[in-house]
């Protein structure tokens, strides 16, 4: 199939600005040049590679006369597939889209499937597995943070640090097997080939550890506002969003229904929810909020908890403190505008956690609300700079998982003396889950299943 030249649409269907039409292929340039008449020179067939003609789209049976477009020819192996590839810029319309990328499979392309033209820049070697995925990352990031980190892996970082690793394993298992190989030549594993193992292992450990932060990265963070009634939850829900998205009242039990929008915080894609009052009450629909208030602090990975200053801490809230303290937590003492510069009271009842005075009325302390925020999901480093590679994707933790797994098994199959065929096979598995990460060992199937993810045109 990677002798096929491919086309489909490369721009989101519908109306817009312009519309593109791609095509990869050793052909690509010959059927383009089939429906391309350009308004002055010769055909595409002349054109130096990543230069820009102007001209009309032609059907050449009927002559009717589809778009004027711009045309791009850029040559392998230096384009996005390191095949010849063609890009027919039309208007944004819908049906000029359509039209042009009909006549490119009539004249002899096939429709791309998901994900192909990244797959055989994979396949043609322009790409890592890692950095392939990584494309499907920059399209769906969905903050400043999350699109540095899939910058980073497009640009190979994350590639980088995994085949150092593989190298300095692949070095040790040369060890072990030339032990078995040539055993009166070379002699028994020593101590120092272990060493190296054991520093492989916390390279690999090393990265799994930054999973979490990773995940947070990409996927964005679930914020459940909680705390008891008029606390100002509402509010600060509103005065983030700036914009009066909950209904907010003096009267208890307002919000009886969580309450969803998101928004960036602190330069991570946050889903905020608002959440009911949590008391005990009698009232069945408020109870039924409350519930769903529990559900939601339940599956959330933050919690920014509001107290009221005016009123002081009360005994409710510490029971709604003990109830959330499995999760990160930030205090937001509201109404700052109304009491004093002291907030003794509030760090007190914070203790451990991290706090922050705010006003959801005038704004003030929202802009350190937002940094708390960062500070905490990144483990107080905020300022770095993403210098080291995260893991972002559950296929690259799984494969480092197995790889863990069979290194600490290596390890302790030496340390307990066991035949150094045995460590052979774990150390040639750890290598092959490494692999699996960039692309140098994989299957079929693993690809399907990533390139699935895919839309058709990139």
């Amino acid at each position: 199939m990677i002798e096929d030249t491919i086309a489909a649409l490369a721009t989101p269907p519908g109306e817009g600005g312009i519309g593109i039409i791609r095509l990869s292929g050793s052909q690509a340039v010959a059927i383009a040049g089939k429906i391309f008449n350009p308004r002055q020179g010769t055909g595409l067939a002349a054109c130096r590679s990543h230069t820009l003609r102007l001209g009309l789209i032609r059907d050449p049976g009927s002559g009717e006369t589809i778009d004027e477009v711009l045309v791009s020819v850029m040559y392998g192996p230096h384009s996005y597939t390191a095949e010849d590839v063609v890009e027919i810029n039309c208007h944004g319309g819908a049906l000029a889209t359509a039209r042009v990328l009909q006549l490119v499979l009539r004249y002899g392309a096939r429709l791309a499937e998901p994900g192909e033209f990244t797959r055989r820049a994979f396949l043609n070697g322009r790409l890592d597995l890692a950095q392939a995925e990584a494309v499907l990352e920059v399209i769906r990031a969905r903050s400043s943070q999350g699109l540095q980190a899939a910058m980073a892996h497009l640009q190979g970082q994350l590639s980088r640090r995994i085949n150092e690793l593989s190298t300095s394993l692949t070095g040790v298992l040369a060890a072990f097997e030339a032990s078995m190989d040539f055993p009166e030549e070379v002699g028994p594993v020593d101590q120092e080939k272990i060493q190296d193992l054991r520093q492989i292992l916390a390279g690999v450990e090393g990265l799994l550890s930054s999973w979490e932060e990773g995940r947070l990265l990409s996927e964005g963070l679930k914020v459940a506002i909680v705390g008891r009634p008029n606390v100002g939850k509402s509010s600060l829900l509103n005065a983030l969003l700036n914009q009066e998205r909950a209904i907010v009242s003096n009267v208890p039990g307002t919000t009886r229904d969580t309450i969803e929008e998101t928004l960036q915080l602190g330069g991570f894609t946050c889903r905020l929810i608002d959440t009911a009052g949590l008391r005990e009450t009698a009232d069945s629909l408020e109870s039924i909020g409350v519930a769903r208030s529990k559900e939601a602090i339940a599956t959330a990975d933050l919690v920014l908890m509001v107290v009221d200053l005016q009123t002081g801490i009360q005994e409710e809230d510490r029971r709604i403190l003990d109830a959330v303290n499995d999760k990160y937590v930030i205090i937001a003492g509201n109404k700052k505008d109304l009491v004093g510069a002291n907030y003794d009271e509030l760090a007190t009842f914070a203790g451990d956690y991290p706090y922050v005075a705010i006003s959801a009325l005038t704004g003030a302390g929202l802009d350190a609300l937002a940094q708390q925020v960062k500070e905490l999901v990144l483990g107080g480093r905020a300022s770095r700079q993403l210098d080291e590679p995260l893991i972002t994707r559950v296929r690259h933790r799984d494969a480092l998982e197995k790889c863990q797994e069979h290194l600490r098994s290596a390890i302790e199959a030496w340390e307990k003396g066991l035949p150094e065929d045995l460590i052979a096979v774990d150390l040639w598995a750890a290598v092959n889950y490494l692999g699996e990460i960039t692309g140098t060992t994989t299957r079929e199937d693993l690809l399907d299943r990533i390139f699935s993810d895919f839309c058709i045109g990139k």
